[in-house]
Formats: C-alpha cells, sequence, structure tokens
C-alpha cells in the first residue's frame, strides 16, 4: 500500500524515521520540562505532609502515654 503513511500537512511526504524520532523528543522534551518544574513544589508538598503525619502520631503517642502511665507517690518514713 504505497503512498497510504503520509500524514496531515507532509504535503503526500512519507513519514520517515527520522520524522518520529524527532516528534518523540520533542513530546518527551516537554514532559521532561513539566516535571522537572514541578518537582521542588511536589517535594515541599510531600515534606510538609510528612512532618504533620510524624507531629501528630507523636502528639497520639504523648497522649496515651498519659492515660496509661500510673501516678507512684514515694512517701519517707
Amino acid at each position: 500500500m504505497p503512498g497510504t503513511t503520509t500524514k496531515a500537512g507532509s504535503n503526500g511526504r512519507l513519514i520517515t524515521r527520522e520524522d518520529l524520532q524527532a516528534a518523540y523528543a520533542q513530546v518527551m522534551g516537554e514532559g521532561e520540562a513539566t516535571v522537572r518544574a514541578a518537582a521542588p513544589r511536589g517535594l515541599a508538598v510531600g515534606g510538609a505532609i510528612a512532618i504533620v503525619i510524624i507531629a501528630l502520631a507523636f502528639l497520639a503517642g504523648r497522649r496515651r502515654g498519659r492515660a496509661r502511665s500510673a501516678v507512684v507517690e514515694i512517701r519517707r518514713l
């Protein structure tokens, strides 16, 4: 089927391996740029969430420790 492997707007030219590689590289480059731009914000949000979770675990453990601990009074005779 010659002539059926053309792309729209290619003036009837066949799509070559170089065309596909160039288009793939362009798409992947845009995606990598987006990831690089979003990475610092994602790390900051992830770090903040981790700190909140650790703080909540600490406070919950502290409260539970107070509820379970016995009060011992030592008297001198």
